[in-house]
């Protein structure tokens, strides 16, 4: 039996091992060089003032003008999705993300598995040991019992 304590002290140290893999160690890489790169940040600003000015558009109904932010909008965000870098780590976020959701798809699916175990259960349907015991006979095994 492990204290929550034992389990999260475990996980932070699971977290920096996954902190260290090569994935996220060229996650910080690139994120660093997009943060040093003076034409990306302009245009991060850029996009992102346009998007309140298009939300503001919205709200007060001015569909030439919205329209207008909104083709801008769209040409800075292709200029800036248009830097090998920015393109390298929008790739790298997702297989960081990825990653992750593997972890905590894996970690949830053994969890389940184990109780299902410990419960007597059958993994293969998924059901726990106090499931099965309670469940209502099926016709087969009403059928197996005559």
């Amino acid at each position: 039996m492990y204290s929550r304590e034992e389990v999260l002290s475990h996980a932070k140290e699971l977290a920096a091992m996954l902190a260290k893999t090569e994935e996220i160690e060229r996650f910080k890489q690139l994120e660093a060089k997009v943060n040093e790169n003076e034409k990306i940040q302009r245009l991060v600003t850029k996009v992102k003032t346009l998007q309140k000015q298009a939300v503001n558009l919205q709200a007060y109904d001015k569909k030439k003008a919205l329209d207008i932010v909104e083709g801008e909008i769209d040409k800075a965000q292709e200029e800036l999705d248009d830097i090998p870098v920015v393109q390298e780590f929008q790739e790298i976020q997702v297989v960081v993300n990825d990653v992750l959701q593997l972890v905590s798809g894996t970690i949830a699916r053994e969890v389940t598995n184990h109780v299902i175990k410990d419960t007597g259960g059958d993994i293969m349907s998924g059901k726990t040991g106090s499931k099965t015991e309670n469940e209502a006979p099926s016709c087969e095994n009403e059928l197996a019992n005559e």
